[in-house]
């Protein structure tokens, strides 16, 4: 998994952002899922990321487009494009969120209703 092949039509290229806005790239098989990538970055952790250096790979967390990926997410199961680049972020954090508990709370702020006014 070395940016070497870079290009080919069977891999995945992943731009990881840590929360400190350092990035790095890996490679990946559309098998590969969330708990895969995180073990795998885990064993190659990148020199300029020493600071950010985590205890497990279980603690690590991927998340693509505002959402967490559960560990048995795979990339080939979110259809992303070969040879193009995917940002995804890459937090340390012990368990993952409620499914939909963020958009139920935000249902409730808004109070919406469906009524209409006939003039």
């Amino acid at each position: 998994m070395s940016l070497d092949s870079l290009g080919s039509s069977t891999e995945i290229n992943l731009r990881l952002i840590l929360v400190s806005g350092k990035t790095k790239e890996f490679l990946f098989s559309p098998n590969d899922s969330a708990s895969d990538i995180a073990k795998h970055v885990y064993d190659n952790w990148p020199m300029d990321w020493e600071e950010e250096q985590v205890s497990s790979p279980n603690i690590l967390r991927v998340i693509y487009q505002g959402r967490f990926l559960h560990g048995n997410v795979t990339l080939g199961a979110l259809k992303l494009p070969f040879g193009k680049t995917t940002v995804m972020h890459l937090v340390a954090r012990e368990t993952l969120p409620e499914p939909n508990s963020q958009g139920q709370r935000n249902r409730e702020k808004t109070g919406e209703s469906n009524c209409c006014v006939i003039l």
